[in-house]
């Protein structure tokens, strides 16, 4: 894959781009690269998905530090072989990027390797479509050297099947002997690209799956525990990480700020995996994880090469859906987070949904009724980044995991403090007696918790 391109020169936002007429507005903004965008609406009547996902491309190209300097969309039955969108659009787009002085053209859908040879050649410019860019996005988020190590992974193996591109300028020669007799320069070339490819492949399938030997001897540490584990799900940019750094603030922790992990209003603005402890006074403890965000039609090669960090949430006691009630695409963002989560084998977990941003939606005339917090069933409608609903939100997690609260009776011996302090911990105590025998506790908890100590109930 190239790099991006430097812009130094003013940019121009095309505003509206026609056959026939084109309005723009320039604007000045030096040093960041351009992109134009373009679309192919394939759509028989209803272009509401194309719609939505140009929108959302624009968000990427954001997230990946580009300025979207024009939009160009193309309708056709279905994608052109060679040029995907057409010889005449083709030009048009050349025309817009000479204009413009772009830096870079972002295609909404998948290209083959032979359609962005054909674009770049004709074009003389970088040419990437979504799987690539959303391969640079998470390159320039990783951070720790397992989130960098996968992203490495991913791009090797989407670049794989496109070097034969990437040698069209190399000539061919014919002569020689042994088994590269009739290769000319560019076969050579792409054939020791290849291999050097297929050993870097290896080297980090091989580091990687020593690091996966590692995180699962941490995860089975967790499951011999008592502590319930609790995955954060959900679309991209849905608030996961503003909702952990909440609860870690209703924890009150020591060090709790250096425990908090970046938030931002952003696409992936956070990729690696991070598991905290949550303690919140009178509520049972829990380990939270908080794992990459979910995106429709996600790269298979991401998806393979973030499979253990992927493997938090299959391994979850509970899964919290995060979802952006603010977003008009909220529903849609549900069922892309569900099928990812039933490719991944999470599908039958428990699921808590939580309904964050609400604060932006209550008193429409929607929802003009509601007030929040606001619970129903497993739903909950909240405001992570103001702190409102997170005591309710763990009410309802302990509710989840152990069922309605019971009155029980327990009598404690003093040889056994380990049991009072978790029955305590994690229970409402109503009242305490300490006799000859042990300590008699009179308390509310869930039927799972006095399942495990049944053998002291009196």
């Amino acid at each position: 894959m190239n790099v991006f391109l430097q812009a130094v020169s003013i940019s121009y936002r095309i505003i509206g781009m026609e056959k026939t007429t084109n309005t723009y507005e320039t604007t000045e903004n030096y040093g960041i690269p351009k992109a134009i965008l373009v679309g192919l609406d394939h759509s028989a009547k209803d272009n509401t998905k194309f719609e939505k996902s140009m929108k959302e491309l624009e968000a990427l190209t954001v997230a990946c530090d580009l300025e979207v300097a024009a939009t160009i969309t193309q309708t056709l039955p279905h994608p052109e072989g060679s040029t995907f969108i057409g010889s005449g659009k083709v030009e048009e787009l050349k025309g817009a990027i000479e204009m413009l002085d772009a830096d870079i053209v972002i295609f909404g859908d998948q290209l083959s390797p032979i359609q962005i040879r054909n674009l770049e050649r004709i074009l003389d410019t970088e040419v990437i479509d979504r799987t690539g860019l959303i391969l640079q996005i998470f390159a320039k988020r990783a951070r720790t050297r397992e989130s960098r190590m996968q992203v490495e992974y991913a791009q090797l193996q989407f670049m794989l099947p496109r070097l034969a591109g990437m040698r069209s300028e190399l000539s061919r020669q014919g002569g020689g002997s042994g088994r590269l007799s009739n290769k000319g320069a560019g076969e050579k070339k792409l054939e020791l690209d290849r291999r050097r490819i297929e050993h870097r492949c290896a080297e980090l399938r091989r580091e990687l799956d020593n690091i996966e030997r590692e995180r699962d001897t941490q995860r089975s540490r967790r499951l011999n525990s008592d502590i319930p584990r609790i995955s954060l799900v959900g679309y991209t940019n849905a608030g996961k990480s503003t909702l952990l750094n909440s609860l870690l603030d209703a924890s009150h922790t020591e060090d709790v700020e250096n425990k908090k992990v970046m938030q931002k209003d952003m696409l992936f603005a956070t990729l690696d995996t991070t598991v905290r402890r949550i303690d919140v006074p009178g509520h049972r403890p829990f380990l939270l994880s908080d794992t990459v965000g979910f995106i429709d039609e996600l790269p298979t090669t991401l998806v393979k090469a973030f499979r253990s960090t992927l493997a938090e949430a299959t391994y979850a006691d509970l899964l919290l859906e995060v979802i952006d009630f603010s977003d008009p695409e909220y529903m849609n963002h549900i069922e892309v987070t569900e099928r990812t989560l039933r490719e991944i084998g999470a599908g039958q977990i428990p699921v808590i949904y939580v309904f964050n941003k609400a604060d932006l939606v209550v008193g429409g005339s929607e929802h003009s009724g509601m007030t929040i917090p606001h619970t129903r069933n497993v739903r909950i409608y909240m405001s992570a980044e103001d702190g409102i609903g997170i005591d309710e939100l763990v009410t309802l997690i302990e509710r989840t995991l152990e069922g309605e609260k019971v009155e029980c009776e327990f009598l404690i011996p003093y040889s056994d403090g380990g049991a009072l302090h978790d029955l305590t911990g994690c229970s409402e105590v109503l009242n305490t007696e300490y006799t000859e025998e042990g300590t008699h506790l009179t308390l509310k908890c869930g039927k799972k918790v006095a399942l495990n100590y049944m053998k002291y109930a009196i």
